[in-house]
């Protein structure tokens, strides 16, 4: 039933639908009106003949449901007034879609700009009221099974219509409600990478703080020594060292300037202190498998911190929702670090919607060196895994 209103709304909302629609629902409670005055409206003893004077009056108790969508109470007015002349002659046996329709109408176009008031409802008791009082006075009109017939008629559009309102209202709530937790999502992220790109700027600017202190060290000492082969070793020691320096520098500087990150990290004190990372995990009451191949001495700083922040976000959230077990792999070569983190997770276990900071950053810290990463729980076993190229290039 969801998705057929969901389609008609859809359909009602098409440039040019409206008005059609409004004149089928007025041809068809003009349709409904007449056939009411012929058979009295359920009622025999209320059948007349149709004569001009009562198409007339079911016409101005119906058409003007057309224009309905620029004055609802005016056409709900002027609706019950042609019904109620109708009720006088003794039409329709009580059964009156057009005001019915109009009051659905009514109800159920009322917004917070133009809500129903007390004089809507004065409007509509009022002209109810008056509907009865011509029952009564009519003089073919059986008027209990009559004003009965009308008042079911004219009840059961207003709760329609307040219901119609209601939902309405609800569907409005929900989408401005997922906009808001969407906007939020979009905002959190946002400040995740924005602090994370802190942090490795601040990281960068230790590095090369770094690589420019051991410059001048190294150059002092090749001024201070006669030397000449040790002179020379000092200055090649000099270039290759601005060289990663520099290009660690424009790494990372140039993919921070990217319009469109994926996401966020935290700086990490490096693979150095990786022993101290799983006994510290270990005291925790985590169980670390180590599996290394490899030697990581070859790594540029950028990766080598990448992978340890990596292996350090990786154990937290294992320690966090894991069942009390890690397997860590880890494998060097020449050209990439890879790096395998797996573990069971809790019954029950859902990764956060956006797949959190901790993940985010993550992806971050492996972007900005060209890498891969891929993270997420298949089967009861949470694994992240990724690879980074050694000098931490663009790809």
């Amino acid at each position: 039933m969801s998705t057929v209103t969901g389609s008609f709304r859809h359909f009602t909302a098409q440039p040019g639908v409206a008005p059609l629609v409004d004149a089928g629902i007025a041809v068809a409670a003009f349709g409904g009106t007449l056939l009411a005055i012929v058979h009295g409206g359920g009622v025999p003893a209320a059948a007349v003949p149709l004569d001009a004077f009562r198409v007339v009056l079911a016409a101005c108790a119906c058409l003007p449901l057309v224009v309905w969508r620029r004055s609802p109470v005016g056409v709900f007015a002027v609706t019950a007034l042609a019904s109620v002349l109708l009720a006088w002659t003794g039409s329709a046996g009580g059964f009156t879609p057009g005001p019915a329709t109009a009051l659905f109408l009514l109800a159920a176009s009322r917004t917070r700009q133009a809500p129903w008031t007390r004089l809507t409802t004065a409007v509509v008791a009022g002209l109810f009221a008056a509907y009865a009082g011509a029952l009564l006075l009519s003089p073919q009109a059986v008027v209990g099974i009559e004003l009965l017939h009308a008042a079911l008629a004219w009840a059961v559009g207003w709760f329609a219509g307040e219901r119609s309102r209601l939902r309405r209202e609800q569907i409005l709530q929900l989408h401005e409600r997922a906009e808001r937790a969407e906007h939020e999502a979009l905002r959190d992220r946002q400040l995740a990478v924005a602090e994370e790109r802190a942090r490795i700027a601040r990281d960068l600017h230790d590095s090369a703080g770094h690589a420019i202190n051991v410059i001048v060290v190294r150059a002092g000492a090749a001024r201070l020594h006669h030397d000449p082969q040790r002179s020379a070793a000092a200055l090649t020691a000099i270039e290759d060292l601005a060289r990663q320096t520099a290009a660690d520098i424009d790494q990372i500087v140039g993919r921070l300037r990217d319009p469109a990150p994926d996401g966020h990290v935290e700086a990490p004190a490096g693979l150095a202190s990786l022993a101290t990372l799983v006994e510290h995990h270990t005291d925790a009451g985590l169980r670390v498998r180590l599996t290394q191949n490899g030697d990581p001495a070859g790594l540029s700083r950028a990766t080598d911190q990448a992978v340890y922040r990596i292996v350090q976000e990786a154990l937290t959230n294992a320690t966090r929702h894991g069942t009390g077990t890690a397997d860590l792999e880890l494998a060097f070569t020449g050209s990439e670090a890879e790096l395998t983190v797996t573990n069971p997770v809790s019954p029950g276990f859902a990764p956060a919607a956006g797949g959190g900071h901790g993940l985010i950053g993550m992806q971050e810290r492996v972007t900005l060196l060209g890498g891969t990463l891929t993270a997420g729980p298949t089967d009861g076993v949470f694994r992240v895994h990724a690879r980074i190229p050694s000098a931490g290039e663009h790809r």
